[in-house]
């Protein structure tokens, strides 16, 4: 909701009620207030992509997948259907009542990504690609109690911060998905809504990138952070010693 409703001020404002950078710190307050809220309860999963992964991985059980995956695409798809009825008297004054996905007036993009004009499809599968990378690296190392871990408690800020900066600086080409769960639901909202099939099509049929190259990313993102990370870190020693020093015993 947080996220989506920035977009809508920044398009159906014609600029006049915020830019991108409304837009980012949009995505990451509604980041770092969704792990709050859920946190405790499902450890977060916000994003059908890290989802997947700990299945893949072992961390959580696959009889949890479906459940997590509902319950995403659910919070989603109410949160487009909530945006849209919040700014529906906007929409019908900036559109006529002509809801497009492409052209002077296209609306479509304030609730799912579509590629800039100059992306190509490789292009814009590898920034999701890169963008999930680093989303995942930066979960990981704000969690990673062997290492420089973040203090408790801050965990969700500094999460949120973490969206906050994949969005100002690899959002330009494609939005920054980064989320199949975030992306797919509010374009099957807006299909259905009156902008019609078109939200598949659009962008040579953008639709599926933002789906699997997450996916993809948040796998690499976790074998980079065991490779050249995880691997290499010692947990600290309860006698305080740094790491990599031999403790010395005295008679």
């Amino acid at each position: 909701v947080f996220g989506l409703s920035s977009v809508a001020q920044v398009v159906l404002g014609r600029g006049d009620f915020g830019q991108s950078l409304s837009i980012n710190l949009g995505f990451g307050i509604g980041v770092t207030l969704g792990i709050h809220a859920a946190g405790g309860i499902s450890g977060a999963h916000l994003n059908a992509a890290i989802t997947l992964t700990h299945c893949l991985l072992g961390k959580l059980p696959w009889r949890k997948l479906p459940a997590y995956l509902i319950g995403q695409f659910l919070g989603s798809f109410i949160a487009a259907a909530t945006v849209f009825g919040l700014y529906y008297d906007a929409l019908y004054d900036y559109t006529n009542g002509n809801f497009t996905v492409t052209g002077p007036n296209a609306t479509a993009s304030i609730f799912s990504t579509y590629p800039a004009p100059y992306v190509s499809l490789l292009g814009g599968f590898f920034t999701e690609f890169i963008a999930t990378v680093m989303l995942l690296l930066g979960i990981l190392i704000i969690h990673d109690e062997k290492n420089n871990e973040a203090l408790k408690g801050t965990q969700a800020l500094l999460t949120g911060f973490l969206v906050l900066g994949i969005g100002l600086g690899m959002g330009m080409n494609t939005g920054y998905a980064i989320n199949p769960s975030r992306d797919l639901p509010p374009r099957i909202f807006t299909a259905i809504a009156g902008w019609g099939m078109d939200v598949f099509t659009a962008g040579r049929h953008w639709w599926w990138i933002p789906v699997t190259a997450p996916v993809l990313g948040s796998l690499a993102g976790v074998l980079i952070h065991k490779l050249l990370i995880d691997l290499h870190n010692q947990p600290v020693l309860d006698s305080g010693n740094e790491k990599g020093q031999p403790e010395v015993q005295t008679s």
